[in-house]
């Protein structure tokens, strides 16, 4: 079976193609400035491609994608006929969704009801749904929702404390986000220690441009950091993360700006980005650290200190950790980062290998033989759990 996985954004378009009879990738891929002039990079065992073509929208991308899987010269199929399947990233759900779904025409208009909880990803989401179907129009298409897996969690972890009218008449609560991750590397994670998922406590860290902390109790997600939009929990690369919703009314007050511009400030300009005044790259903020640069070496401290408080919440709200994961692009290789962030969890019985915390982007426990607390780093692989999704959808 081989599957093709789709993440459209508003003007890309990411994929890749598995074949799921041993999971190897076949081809990966990037469609990017999609409605401007259009870019494609295109990665098989031959080498990669990279070639610029007109893609008016993703309908268009969608096309030059087919052509490229098909090229005698860059592509890995023969027919298109080939695709089995096509799973999509859909980052919102909202509480119709609690696992992934089989593409109909009811599903697409539910998806594009959760529009007003994820206006920036949910409506890319569906144009890539949709230009599968123009040039695809019988191969069954799955969704995958970033929300579904923390479904599980609890009314007292996913409850506001605002007027219950509110969730009532809005589903205004928290929803989290980067699910299929910590799905992944949670089960990862039992494999790794060779204990059973549903008997273990496990806290994973996604630390990318975008992160979020979630307790994974016996597989399933009981609380997460991020809500009803990505904005909230840890600060990111350019996202402020937690704040009092009163300096929203402040600066609107004060700098003359509308609620939509302080969004956008949050949003795009805050976070490392906003304390530093150097950048969102964390590379980029540890260079400028070790050069001396308060700021950057401020906001390295501040990230890491609301990872480990995140960590040390969970852990008492399982009433115990067996693991702490670190995933994602910081995760898996900011060894820095992976190292301030334990150096606050050793009440927990985190105590790492400084050598085995050196190496970068491989699946490993880090920790002394007699931690009490495992501290692993795991790759993430998003991609190849919404291909198991849909296998699995599929049957």
């Amino acid at each position: 079976m081989k599957v093709l996985v789709i993440n459209a954004g508003s003007s890309s378009l990411k994929y890749q193609l598995l074949n799921m009879t041993d999971e190897s990738v076949l081809a990966k891929g990037l469609c990017e400035r999609i409605g401007i002039d259009g870019k494609l990079v295109h990665e098989t065992e031959k080498g990669k491609h990279i070639a610029d073509h007109a893609m008016p929208d993703h309908a268009a991308a969608m096309a030059i994608v087919i052509e490229t899987l098909l090229d005698a010269n860059h592509g890995v199929l023969e027919s298109k006929d080939e695709i089995n399947a096509i799973g999509h990233r859909v980052v919102h759900g909202g509480e119709t969704f609690t696992a992934s779904a089989l593409i109909t025409d009811e599903i697409e208009a539910a998806i594009e009801a959760c529009s007003d909880l994820a206006p920036l990803h949910n409506p890319p989401n569906l144009t890539g749904i949709r230009a599968c179907k123009q040039h695809m129009p019988t191969v069954p298409q799955v969704a995958v929702f970033d929300t579904a897996f923390h479904q599980t969690m609890p009314a007292k972890a996913y409850l506001y404390a605002i007027d219950s009218a509110l969730y009532d008449k809005y589903k205004i609560r928290k929803y989290g986000f980067h699910g299929t991750s910590h799905k992944y590397v949670s089960q990862q994670a039992a494999a790794l220690l060779n204990k059973p998922l549903e008997s273990l406590k496990i806290i994973t860290c996604h630390l990318g441009n975008g992160a979020s902390v979630c307790a994974v109790d016996g597989g399933k997600s009981v609380d997460t950091s991020m809500g009803l939009t990505p904005l909230e929990g840890l600060a990111m690369g350019t996202r402020s993360g937690d704040l009092d919703p009163a300096v929203i009314p402040f600066l609107m007050e004060k700098e003359g700006l509308t609620a939509q511009q302080v969004l956008d400030m949050l949003n795009k300009k805050s976070g490392m980005l906003g304390l530093s005044g150097v950048s969102s790259d964390f590379r980029d903020l540890d260079s400028a650290a070790k050069e001396g640069n308060p700021l950057a070496a401020d906001a390295l401290d501040v990230f890491a200190y609301r990872v480990a408080g995140y960590v040390g919440r969970y852990a008492a709200g399982m009433n115990g950790v067996d693991a702490v994961v670190f995933t994602a692009g910081i995760g898996e290789n900011d060894t820095g980062i992976r190292e301030k962030v334990c150096a606050y969890l050793e009440w927990l019985g985190a105590d790492i290998d400084f050598a085995l915390n050196s190496k970068r982007g491989q699946a490993l426990d880090i920790s002394k033989p007699a931690a009490k607390t495992r501290v692993l780093v795991i790759p993430t692989n998003e991609e190849l759990m919404i291909a198991r999704d849909t296998k699995m959808i599929l049957g």
